[in-house]
């Protein structure tokens, strides 16, 4: 079983949607973690509403910090930051390392129809992107 970590910031939202779809989607070939390097401490709940939409239920999530995982080895650590928007976290642990790119959906405004838009639209974004970057990373 080959293991990857979901890295970003806050740990409250796309790097716990990215955990969730791995596990549930690759759960036979890869063992996904997901951390912050400055966790906010909760689940974003627009991130739990949004998964449990598609039956992950995440709701016993928690915002972990990558220095829980520093000494761990992972086969990927795969940053979900928004480069345009804000500075990736750098992994100095074990693993290679790839970026795959999203917006916040923490940062979204709006109604509340309008946020849980964008919170859909990155973990549909997800859905599709995560499964083909493991597979791609399953031969290696």
């Amino acid at each position: 079983m080959k293991r990857v970590l979901f890295l970003c910031t806050s740990n409250s939202a796309r790097s716990q949607i990215a955990e969730a779809i791995a596990n549930a989607q690759m759960g036979e070939q890869w063992q996904a973690v997901s951390a912050g390097t400055q966790p906010t401490g909760y689940v974003h709940s627009n991130a739990i509403r949004a998964l449990a939409e598609m039956g992950i239920d995440i709701s016993d999530a928690r915002s972990k910090s990558a220095e829980e995982y520093r000494s761990a080895t992972f086969d990927l650590v795969v940053t979900v930051c928004d480069d345009a928007a804000e500075n990736c976290p750098v992994w100095l642990g074990q693993g290679k390392c790839i970026h795959l790119g999203f917006p916040d959906p923490a940062k979204a405004t709006g109604t509340d129809e309008q946020v849980m838009a964008v919170f859909r639209k990155v973990r549909d974004d997800i859905v599709v992107q995560v499964p083909v970057l493991l597979q791609e990373h399953s031969r290696e």
